[in-house]
């Protein structure tokens, strides 16, 4: 039976995201399919597909539970995701996911078929900046980043909106669709500058070419669903996209300013 929700879900897991990152490509849809099994499909915004580096710390996880339950410490996290749909149904499909934490790898991809790796990962923060640091075998991130304007928000239509206001995520686990709802307040996004390191990251034949996006959020707080067989949902185009609220909680210089980023030319 197909369902629309109507409220934010029952949440299993609860964090905080802090000193985010989001650094964007746009990207031929012909060259991300191969990356996506069916019926997932990219979500193209004027004939092209978007994928994101998402750096930031997670912190204040726990499980739903009573209150004397655990709060984890926080942890680096860097995410390579993209933007699907599923007939009419949009959401988040994440490429791969590095954590600091052998932990937090095994339970994502235990519970939510995430492809979540291994990773030895840094943060230092000074004042507004923040260095972030990721490297596993083949493959190594680094970014030193910071605001470089007012909170402005995304405004709905806008490109920014189209690409960091997603409140489900998709995922594959032994061959299965799985789908979960991420319940947060719209993201204060901020223009960024960024310098940006990266190696062996993305996958093979998708080339990262060109100026990324940038933006910077301080901090959200999230709480996610349980996941559930992926054909279960409906299209989800109520008003509440973009207003759904989490409930139940209580040294290198820097690229240019403007919401774009210096990126090595080779960067793949």
């Amino acid at each position: 039976m197909i369902r629309t929700p109507s409220k934010p879900p029952a949440w299993l897991v609860a964090q905080r995201w802090e000193h985010v990152l989001f650094a964007h490509w746009p990207v031929e849809p012909a060259a991300l399919a191969p990356l996506l099994p069916p019926p997932v499909e990219p979500d193209v915004r004027d004939d092209n597909a978007w994928v994101a580096f998402v750096a930031f710390v997670m912190a204040g996880t726990r499980a739903s539970g009573p209150p004397w339950w655990p709060v984890l410490p926080p942890i680096p996290e860097l995410n390579l995701r993209t933007y699907v749909r599923i007939g009419a149904v949009r959401g988040v499909w994440f490429i791969s996911l590095d954590a600091a934490s052998p932990f937090f790898a095994t339970i994502g991809r235990a519970l939510y078929g995430l492809r979540y790796r291994v990773a030895r990962m840094s943060t230092r923060h000074f004042e507004a900046r923040t260095e972030f640091r990721s490297s596993r075998p083949g493959a190594s991130f680094s970014a030193v980043y910071a605001p470089a304007g007012p909170v402005v928000g995304a405004k709905p239509g806008s490109l920014e909106h189209f690409l960091v206001e997603r409140y489900r995520l998709f995922s594959e686990r032994r061959g299965r669709l799985l789908t979960a709802e991420v319940a947060h307040e719209p993201w204060p996004l901020q223009p960024a500058r960024a310098e940006l390191e990266l190696e062996g990251m993305a996958p093979p034949g998708l080339k990262l070419r060109g100026e990324p996006l940038v933006h910077f959020s301080r901090s959200v707080t999230a709480v996610i669903s349980a996941p559930s067989p992926a054909g279960s949902v409906a299209a989800d185009a109520s008003p509440r996209s973009g207003r759904r609220r989490a409930r139940g909680l209580g040294p290198r210089g820097l690229g240019r300013a403007g919401g774009r980023a210096r990126v090595p030319a080779d960067a793949a």
